[in-house]
């Protein structure tokens, strides 16, 4: 199992970035996908998760109305769109699979800075 998240980077208060994790290893159209990210000094919290065909979202309430996680199965790829960014939104978020055991990706360092 491979997941490999990109898109993250340096983003004013406001703003949009959208992140994805290209999973690979595994039928990805069977499994149900998270977005998960941690700040410095803080524990790694569960942002989003979507299930297999996508038809169902959890979103923590941090995050709700601003984040829309999303997924294309014929390229086996989970988006996170994260839109009126803030400041504590700051972390490096990760990708997670659930097959038989927890995979994670390497992580991708957002930061909401003026």
């Amino acid at each position: 199992v491979q997941l490999v998240e990109s898109g993250g980077g340096l983003v004013q208060p406001g703003g949009s970035l959208r992140l994805s994790c290209a999973a690979s290893g595994f039928t990805f159209s069977t499994y149900g996908m998270s977005w998960y990210r941690q700040a410095p000094g803080k524990e790694r919290e569960l942002v989003a998760t979507i299930t297999s065909a996508g038809g169902s979202t959890f979103y923590v309430d941090a995050v709700k109305g601003r984040f829309t996680i999303s997924r294309d199965n014929a390229k086996n790829t989970v988006y996170l769109q994260m839109n009126s960014l803030k400041p504590e939104d700051t972390a490096v978020y990760y990708c997670n699979a659930r097959v038989g055991i927890s995979y994670w990706g390497q992580g991708t360092q957002v930061t909401v800075s003026s």
